[in-house]
């Protein structure tokens, strides 16, 4: 607001978006009330008109589901034209709530196609019972991954990666030099993960590449990389606490000696986890687990449950009759089952009626008297004669 005191007029200039509004007041004195005017609105383009929904292109289901991010699988699937039909195969790394999934993916023109999968739910088997969602899990599963796709396509004796875990940077090209086939390549697809420094997406990865895949990457990436101004360093000590679960222990030796009753609620299953493999520490528990997946990788599918045949006791087969005892199935009236049951409707009404109409002598002689002022809306042949009966009484 701009103020111009005069002895006669007073000028107010208000400044809106619609542009400069000048307000004269010939008083000396100039009243809020006054400048209460209906601001008219601005011009505004219509953008979304017919041309624009007519245009309009829906987006692709999983995008619209947000759960793919198309530009990055753009770049992760397309293949060069001079390397024509040859696969180019992604190492997929997924996280939910209970468990780790290391997938070997390549694409068709068809879908996705799988060659190679491994879940940290599988570690079970190799006495890993507890924390199978953790960095050295993850560790776990894409080592078993590798393994597992480099005794398919026959080449784990060639390839054996890393046998001891270090946590530095392995390159298989390196011991690639007088091989007869190349290392196996993939890239990693991490989805819709944020990659941040030590992320457990990270931790597979690293599983993968000591099990003597090719994947590229770099180390600025795992637990230990810091980038203080312009000096990076990489702890490579600190990348293999990760990988043996070193910081999990130290947190659950600090909570034995504290509070040793939090420590047996919050620790339970990892505790029974190390009594089962008769270890002393994780560190040992974690070398013990790589050492079975390098020495059976294999895949072993669980047994199927053959269902017995299911045992009715009726006729009509809706009584089920199981070892813990018997319950009832719903099942439909077929059309002649329900044309029998109406006809069995109408034999019980008429019965009924000749009972209510037949002699005095025939009927039975106890009736439960009824008072006669109630179920005259709903009340039966029976309760009707009863009815009639007391009226005659009374009267």
């Amino acid at each position: 607001f701009f103020f111009f005191n005069d002895t006669a007029t007073t000028e107010i200039y208000t400044r809106s978006l619609v542009g400069s509004v000048r307000c004269v007041q010939e008083t000396g004195t100039w009243d809020y009330c006054s400048l209460r005017k209906k601001r008219r609105m601005p011009f505004v383009k219509v953008v979304k008109n017919k041309a624009y929904f007519k245009r309009y292109q829906v987006k692709y289901r999983r995008r619209r589901e947000c759960k793919t991010d198309y530009q990055q699988r753009r770049r992760l699937v397309i293949q060069d034209k001079n390397k024509y039909a040859s696969p180019k195969y992604r190492f997929v790394v997924r996280r939910t709530n209970t468990k780790i999934l290391c997938q070997i993916i390549f694409a068709t023109i068809r879908g996705d196609k799988l060659l190679c999968q491994a879940g940290s739910h599988e570690l079970k088997a190799y006495g890993l019972t507890a924390g199978l969602t953790n960095y050295a899990a993850a560790y776990c599963t894409g080592l078993l991954c590798a393994r597992r796709l480099l005794a398919k396509v026959k080449m784990d004796t060639i390839y054996k990666g890393e046998e001891v875990a270090t946590g530095g940077y392995y390159d298989v090209f390196k011991h690639a030099a007088n091989q007869p086939r190349r290392p196996f390549k993939a890239n990693l697809d991490v989805g819709l993960v944020r990659t941040t420094v030590g992320n457990r997406v990270f931790g597979a990865l690293k599983g993968a590449c000591d099990g003597g895949l090719c994947i590229p990457h770099s180390k600025n990436i795992f637990p230990g990389y810091k980038k203080e101004e312009k000096k990076e360093t990489f702890d490579v000590e600190k990348h293999r606490q990760h990988i043996f679960g070193l910081h999990v222990q130290e947190h659950m030796d600090h909570l034995k000696k504290d509070e040793p009753e939090h420590y047996k609620k919050h620790f339970s299953q990892w505790i029974k986890c190390i009594a089962a493999n008769k270890v002393e520490s994780l560190e040992d528990l974690y070398k013990k687990v790589h050492a079975a997946i390098r020495e059976n990788p294999k895949f072993t599918k669980k047994p199927e449950n053959k269902k017995s045949p299911v045992q009715f006791t009726d006729a009509r087969k809706t009584i089920v009759q199981t070892t813990k005892g018997k319950y009832l199935r719903d099942r439909r009236f077929t059309n002649a089952e329900r044309k029998e049951r109406v006809q069995q409707q109408i034999k019980n009404a008429l019965a009924q009626v000749e009972e209510a109409q037949a002699p005095k002598s025939q009927q039975p002689q106890t009736i439960t008297p009824v008072s006669y002022t109630h179920l005259r809306a709903h009340e039966t042949l029976r309760y009707l004669v009863c009815r009639l009966l007391l009226e005659k009484k009374k009267k």
